[in-house]
């Protein structure tokens, strides 16, 4: 849980609802910008999120009162968008890598795009590799050389790492297109002024680990995809970090030579192949759209534990989905009448260390020394992201199963996140009718104060208008400075006021 504290009160938000205010805050914006009213949406995750922080952001989209029509992977939106900027031209089979670098995620997809059908072939990644990593190692970089001129140490201070941090990020930005910047900082620390250049080199040198790391990732994405570099026909890159000269530099070398494909916006790939997934899921798009069909795959394997904490795997990541898997196992124990299947997701050998989905019991198998009973597991995993898991006993035919739908949160805490919500909403509203209040009535009389410059008042007279009109930006200052807003009906009385003493001097 994530704690804050709002209005004076300590309250704690679970990931999902911080994740839902954004995405309510998202709606808001495209209401406003369309003029009408959205109710549903395509959203788009890093291709290697797991399956909980899946079922979280369909949860989060729930509690945003936002119907989630699909969760994509980026890469294969980003894909979307590649094939219908360049649809009339794409001719046979094409082999596309995806490289999807940004501020916190890094994906890699091997796809094949050939009559209409995308069909994901792999999917590597790393949910904690982005632009953010980058901006750690110069803060850090930042922090030494602030103690080696200073002798003092700002990394306990959250304030003045808050705003390095700030300008380290532009810097990274800046040195995409300039081999030198300087970070300038006023009073960073105990009123002391921090000033320091970083190039282009530096920068590389500091993050060299994690761009290699980053082309390992794609090494390993063609290896899973059954693809040589020379097969790849061309390069989409996505994500403000792909920007990085020696990362498009390495990836350029790694593909032999390969150029990446200039007609996509890294910045916009993503939504804009989810604006055409949309559009595909409300059939308000063109015929060749139309015939589009998307194949993605598990970007994570899926087993279940045997004896010793082994995960047993089922479905290997980068099989395609849907899928269906059957696995044979037995009893570990002698004469057992029952066993508990626990199914989990992930790549590590020991069940521990992965992601634990779901478990259930299979009861009435048959009573025999271990390894005699003939157990079957059975893995059907649907396009819509849903897990059915069973087993059964092939000899007395006793059968047990469990449906993995949803995330860590139960249907009772979903609805209760919506009501607060709901509540946030109204608060939300009553705070927006507060300012556009504050400002219709700053605008009021800042224009009844041009009125009084223009006319021809006599000195008292305007003298008393003049100082009514200042004792109301006054209030408003006051207000600004304690960072509240009064009440409407509050600035409809000042208004009436003010009104007054106008219409008192004109007689």
């Amino acid at each position: 849980m994530i704690e804050v504290t709002y209005k004076g009160e300590q309250k704690q938000f679970a990931a999902e609802e911080i994740s839902s205010m954004v995405l309510a805050k998202m709606k808001q914006i495209a209401e406003t910008y369309i003029g009408s009213t959205v109710n549903n949406a395509v959203i788009t995750v890093p291709a290697y999120f797991t399956y909980f922080q899946r079922r979280a952001t369909q949860d989060a989209g729930e509690i945003a009162g936002i119907k989630v029509l699909s969760i994509l992977n980026e890469p294969t939106v980003a894909a979307i968008a590649y094939y219908v900027d360049n649809q009339f031209s794409i001719k046979g089979k094409r082999n596309l890598l995806i490289f999807d670098l940004g501020g916190g995620t890094l994906d890699v997809s091997a796809l094949t795009i050939e009559n209409g059908r995308i069909e994901v072939k792999a999917i590597v990644g790393d949910t904690h590799l982005g632009g953010e990593d980058f901006d750690n190692r110069m803060v850090n970089h930042f922090i030494k050389e602030f103690k080696r001129k200073h002798e003092k140490d700002i990394s306990d201070n959250p304030r003045a790492i808050k705003r390095l941090r700030t300008k380290c990020e532009r810097a990274k930005r800046i040195l995409s297109s300039s081999a030198l910047t300087r970070i300038e900082i006023d009073s960073v620390y105990e009123g002391i002024d921090f000033s320091a250049p970083i190039t282009r080199a530096k920068f590389e040198e500091l993050n060299s680990d994690l761009f290699i790391k980053s082309m390992e990732a794609v090494e390993k994405c063609l290896a899973d995809a059954r693809m040589s570099k020379n097969d790849v026909d061309d390069v989409v890159l996505v994500g403000g970090s792909s920007r990085i000269p020696r990362v498009q530099k390495m990836l350029k070398d790694l593909l032999n030579g390969k150029e990446s494909c200039k007609n996509i916006n890294l910045d916009e790939a993503v939504a804009y192949g989810a604006a055409v997934q949309a559009a595909f899921f409300s059939g308000q798009c063109s015929a060749k759209v139309q015939e589009l069909v998307l194949v993605e795959v598990t970007p994570l394997s899926l087993g279940i534990e045997v004896i010793g904490e082994v995960m047993v795997v089922v479905i290997p990541r980068n099989t395609p989905t849907p899928s269906r898997k059957t696995s044979k196992h037995s009893t570990a124990l002698d004469n057992r009448t029952a066993t508990v299947f626990k199914v989990f997701e992930g790549e590590r050998a020991r069940s521990t260390n992965n992601n634990l989905l779901g478990q259930f019991e299979l009861t009435g198998i048959q009573i025999a020394p271990r390894t005699v009973p003939e157990l079957e597991v059975s893995f059907d995993l649907q396009a819509n992201g849903i897990l059915n898991v069973s087993a059964r006993d092939k000899i007395t035919l006793a059968e047990n199963s469990i449906s993995i739908t949803r995330g860590r949160l139960s249907r009772d805490e979903i609805d209760k996140m919506v009501e607060e919500a709901n509540q946030f909403k109204t608060e939300d509203e009553k705070h927006r009718k507060k300012y556009e209040a504050m400002c219709a009535f700053v605008n009021y009389f800042c224009q009844m104060r041009d009125n009084i410059d223009k006319g021809s008042m006599s000195g008292p007279d305007r003298k008393k208008a003049t100082d009514a009109i200042r004792k109301a930006f006054q209030w408003v200052d006051n207000l600004n400075e304690q960072r509240k807003l009064a009440e409407v009906h509050e600035y409809e009385a000042k208004r009436k006021e003010l009104v007054a003493s106008y219409l008192e001097t004109k007689g």
